[in-house]
């Protein structure tokens, strides 16, 4: 059994992969638009949702972050009430991911620090919404 995070954007999961691929050495598995999809094999796309990512899968050194677009019939609210954690192996380590995901971030919650439990430590919403936690323990310990 496996656990895997599922990331939902409003637009933005095709820049946001390519982001983490580009910056956090991730490696692009799959991504699939809903234009993509073969003829009767979902409902009808309009025209301005073709591009949108249907599903999309990235490797972040063995672990697998998914995401998707909605179609737009509903307000996008958001990823809420869910961060995605990185235990990274250094502080420099930390350092480097911190920097990547708090360029344009959101909102920085608690920026990168040392802590009565962690080497490193940060919270941040990035640029695409993402709620991200950066741990480097000693040793490093998820």
């Amino acid at each position: 059994m496996t656990l895997n995070a599922y990331l939902l954007f409003d637009g933005t999961c095709r820049q946001a992969f390519d982001h983490y691929v580009r910056h956090l050495g991730a490696t692009l598995q799959t991504l699939s638009t809903f234009g993509g999809m073969p003829p009767g094999a979902g409902p009808d796309i309009a025209p301005g949702d073709r591009d949108r990512v249907m599903h999309a899968c990235l490797d972040l050194r063995g672990a697998l972050l998914m995401g998707s677009d909605g179609l737009g019939e509903a307000p996008h609210e958001g990823i809420k009430g869910a961060y995605v954690v990185l235990h990274v192996d250094t502080p420099d380590e930390a350092e480097q991911v911190y920097a990547v995901l708090a360029d344009g971030a959101q909102r920085i919650e608690m920026p990168l620090q040392q802590t009565f439990w962690a080497k490193c430590y940060a919270m941040l919403v990035d640029r695409f919404g993402v709620p991200w936690m950066v741990n480097c323990s000693d040793p490093c310990q998820p």
